[in-house]
């Protein structure tokens, strides 16, 4: 039992997500649980509005939920207190967006590097990984450039060095191809599909493009609130 418990590195346990509104209750998610093991690389998809976000960000621990319990490495995560989780949050899990969520005003270097100063890590350590991932990822000539000097597909790639900064346990990619065009897209679903079967990294991806969850290890379908099946790819 202890060596299966190992193998989990996420655990969803009946995780619900209540909106009060002037039209009245709103049921984003109505009863998920799921488990991920150690390197498995899942899409969630689901028409908008089917509660994928919603439930990412309940993942990310960036939402709570109205009921449920969420176990990342074993951690209940909702048991801890703010400041513990903001400290879990930055440690275990890297984030990937649509939008990139980069600041423009910045370097790629700084941009990379930012989970990493929130996390205390040392000034040449911090660096030192930074440059490290701009390489890996083919961008370590744009290290010094503002972000807005970047293509879409090379502001993701900077986008994937940040999330790898702290040596996450999780990657949460929402929809992180959606604004890249179809061969960017695929390079990017690449790099993704390397960190889970190299590196062993746990990768959560929401997407709408069929084509993409199909090449994952599993995909998780979701509809109304709820998980409509699952299908092993």
């Amino acid at each position: 039992m202890s060596d299966n418990k190992s193998q989990i590195a996420l655990e969803v346990n009946d995780i619900t997500k209540v909106y009060a509104t002037k039209a009245g209750i709103f049921e984003a998610l109505r009863g998920i649980s799921f488990v991920i093991n150690r390197g498995e690389f899942v899409s969630i998809v689901g028409p908008s509005g089917s509660g994928k976000s919603t439930l990412l960000n309940i993942i990310g621990a960036l939402d709570r939920p109205t009921s449920g319990k969420i176990y990342i490495d074993g951690i209940d995560i909702f048991s801890l207190r703010d400041g513990e989780i903001a400290a879990i949050r930055n440690k275990l899990i890297g984030f990937i967006f649509q939008s990139f969520n980069l600041i423009n005003r910045s370097t790629v270097l700084k941009n990379v590097e930012l989970p990493a100063i929130i996390g205390d890590m040392s000034k040449q350590e911090r660096k030192r990984r930074a440059l490290l991932l701009l390489d890996a990822l083919g961008v370590a000539d744009k290290a010094r450039l503002k972000t807005s000097n970047l293509s879409g597909g090379q502001q993701q790639r900077v986008a994937i060095a940040r999330a790898l900064i702290n040596n996450p346990t999780m990657v949460l990619a929402d929809e992180p191809t959606g604004n890249l065009d179809t061969k960017t897209g695929n390079e990017v679903f690449d790099l993704l599909k390397i960190l889970s079967s190299k590196f062993r990294r746990n990768i959560i991806f929401v997407t709408h493009n069929q084509e993409l969850a199909k090449k994952t290890d599993r995909t998780i379908y979701i509809k109304d609130g709820l998980i409509e099946k699952e299908v092993l790819n």
